[in-house]
């Protein structure tokens, strides 16, 4: 069997230590199969030879069967004597060169890269494709995060054959290898340790599908594929471009989904402050949402800043109307210096009509005090006001420390339990649009899939990144640079 790009966009890389109580390895490789896996390679570190002579037979007349390519992790022998599709060999296994010659022309050579002068090795003697990692730290790799970015994106570059990146690779950092032209994924635990292989299969597939761009089988570069994910933004526009619809089309965009929007109000504004604002009628804020959900029916819904009650009703009676599924809710209602900025009756209103809709709600620490009718002033009260605020609306809740409080720590309330985000401090002034940008981030990695926590631990990442690059524009507190993932491709 060959293998070519196509089937090497999702790559399951077996490891029987996840395996549950009275579960057969073939049983978790057919629900990774069910699920959208369509390459399968077997690695095995402590078996005897008759074992996993056995078991690589087992698992490749389950793949032979199923039409997926199988090939086994560095023993060649055991590849040629089950009559597996193919053998993958590292950098310390033996050479390219001679596995070629040993497995013949027919079967498949996968070989590890690191740097760009191995890839180009590997290609010259006969290597199939390359698997280039780790990506990301891991702990079934000893060289984990040793492949940047930039090498990945070289690597792709300098070689016809398909890429495949390997190491670390999860729901929630899969879409930030978009653009460096790897044609795949290769995981372990983010699909045989899941509790539902087949269903985060599933997951990945779609995402692989979305974020994996393969070569031309000439080598040449095809266009970017089109985004699968779709999510949509009601909010204010902010005519500065920092926050606002703007922030969270950008933001979205820059998170791999195609974004769309219904204005609640526009302003008059810039990094100075606001000088005016205009609130569209609900009558029009329903024909917007009208327009998009039986279209193009959103994956995730972002709410922003909705400053009255007669508005927020009518969000609420369509997002019932479409079933909307994913619903990030910004309660926009405090300033972080305490300034109320949306009256008391819309308050209610949002209490009453979106917060028992939303899937999360993030709100800073004036915000959630409002909600919770508590005082914070430690990371327990943090921890005591998001339980409180998700156990009285039934949604998740992000409570968000902000530099007042606990830095850039922010906490989870969800199905129960409560998870720390810890996050790095970064030392920038220009902090306008941090809300808005943070819970689109949320929506757009919802969208795709990614479940809540690796989908907030993403946007967490990507709100880093923004504020790191240090853009300094006007004259007052200036916006984040939403597109700073481009300086890295």
């Amino acid at each position: 069997m060959n293998c070519s790009r196509k089937s090497l966009n999702l790559y399951a890389v077996t490891d029987r230590r996840w395996l549950k109580d009275g579960e057969r390895l073939a049983d978790a490789v057919t629900a990774a199969i069910d699920g959208g896996t369509n390459f399968v390679q077997l690695r095995e570190k402590n078996l005897g030879h008759d074992e996993f002579l056995a078991e690589a037979r087992e698992i490749g007349e389950l793949c032979r069967a199923r039409g997926v390519p199988f090939v086994v992790n560095d023993d060649v022998s055991i590849a040629i004597e089950s009559g597996a599709d193919g053998v993958h060999v590292g950098q310390s296994d033996m050479a390219a060169g001679d596995v070629r010659r040993m497995i013949g022309p027919d079967r498949i050579l996968g070989v590890s890269a690191q740097t760009v002068e191995e890839a180009i090795e590997a290609e010259a003697r006969g290597a199939d494709y390359l698997g280039v990692g780790a990506v990301f730290p891991t702990g079934s790799k000893d060289d984990a995060d040793a492949v940047s970015r930039e090498t990945l994106a070289a690597i792709c570059a300098a070689v016809k054959i398909p890429v495949v990146a390997i190491g670390g690779i999860t729901e929630g950092n899969l879409p930030t290898l978009a653009g460096t032209g790897i044609c795949g994924v290769a995981v372990i635990s983010a699909i045989f340790a899941q509790p539902e292989i087949r269903e985060a299969t599933a997951r990945l597939s779609r995402l692989c599908a979305a974020f994996c761009t393969p070569p031309s089988p000439a080598g040449a570069r095809k266009p970017a594929r089109k985004a699968a994910f779709t999510a949509l933004t009601i909010a204010g526009s902010d005519s500065s471009g920092g926050a606002g619809i703007q922030a969270d089309l950008k933001t979205m965009t820059m998170n791999g989904v195609f974004a769309m929007s219904a204005v609640t109000a526009l302003t008059a504004q810039n990094t100075l402050g606001v000088t005016g604002i205009m609130e569209v009628s609900p009558e029009f804020l329903g024909l917007q949402l009208d327009a998009v959900f039986t279209d193009i029916p959103p994956d995730a819904v972002k709410i922003g800043m909705v400053s009255s009650s007669a508005l927020i009703a009518a969000i609420a009676a369509k997002l019932r109307q479409y079933s909307a599924r994913n619903i990030v809710l910004d309660p926009v209602m405090v300033a972080t210096s305490g300034a109320r900025l949306i009256s008391e009756d819309a308050v209610e209103a949002l209490e009453r009509e979106l917060l028992p809709l939303a899937s999360v709600t993030t709100p800073n620490i004036p915000e959630a005090e409002v909600l919770s009718g508590m005082s914070i002033r430690s990371e327990g009260d943090m921890a005591a006001a998001a339980r409180a605020i998700g156990e009285r609306f039934g949604c998740a809740v992000l409570c968000k420390g902000g530099h007042s409080l606990s830095d850039a720590n922010d906490v989870l309330f969800a199905n129960g339990a409560l998870r720390w985000f810890r996050g790095r401090r970064i030392d920038n002034p220009n902090t306008h649009g941090t809300g808005c940008t943070l819970s689109s981030a949320i929506a757009a990695n919802l969208a795709k899939g990614v479940q809540m926590p690796d989908a907030i631990a993403a946007a967490k990442e990507y709100i880093s990144g923004a504020l790191a690059a240090m853009l300094d524009l006007g004259h007052g507190r200036g916006p984040m640079n939403h597109a700073w993932r481009l300086d890295k491709i």
